[in-house]
């Protein structure tokens, strides 16, 4: 992967089909390693399959896995800290772009710590429709108890202060970007 810190990615998230769900115009690499990526944005273009897009209120910190079937976003509030988390293949990089595949369930995670699986019908619908296989299914169950675990345990971007951290190089990156030394 030669990606490195301060490079502009794009996001794509597909469906088990193949089919393009929803892509993000762009995010700021903030750390990379042999296990993650880390990205971040601030007020970005988001495209849905519809063609229908609109830009995200908030800042928002992304943590990606290579051997992990889920993506964490962490996103900076008005009203506080949540996380919405994917389960979801480990990403891939595509020239400059994130590319990995949603599997519907999702894990929202609120201020207060307490959090809510979403979207069971969602994924019991495509699982029906597009053929999951049982191997895949006991991958995507396993995964979800592997995230909620990482929550319960406030581990990996769960910690206190990771988001905030990690938002803050972002911002330091961006205003060497705008403001480049004389």
């Amino acid at each position: 992967m030669n990606i490195k810190k301060g490079d502009k990615l794009k996001i794509e998230c597909y469906k088990h089909n193949g089919y393009l769900d929803r892509t993000s115009d762009e995010a700021t690499v903030i750390h990379v390693d042999k296990e993650m990526l880390v990205v971040a944005n601030n007020h970005t273009k988001l495209t849905e399959h519809d063609g229908k897009s609109h830009t995200t209120n908030e800042p928002a910190v992304l943590f990606f896995y290579k051997n992990k079937w889920f993506n964490i976003i962490g996103q900076l509030k008005k009203n506080g800290l949540f996380y919405y988390c994917n389960i979801a293949t480990p990403f891939i990089i595509d020239g400059r772009t994130i590319k990995y595949i949603d599997y519907d369930l999702d894990l929202r995670v609120f201020p207060d710590g307490g959090f809510r699986v979403l979207d069971r019908n969602e994924y019991r619908y495509h699982k029906k429709i597009m053929r999951y296989t049982k191997e895949l299914d006991a991958i995507i169950e396993k995964s979800l108890q592997e995230l909620i675990t990482l929550k319960k345990e406030n581990k990996g971007p769960f910690v206190p202060g990771t988001v905030a951290k990690y938002y803050q190089i972002f911002q330091e990156i961006e205003e060497k970007s705008t403001n480049p030394p004389i």
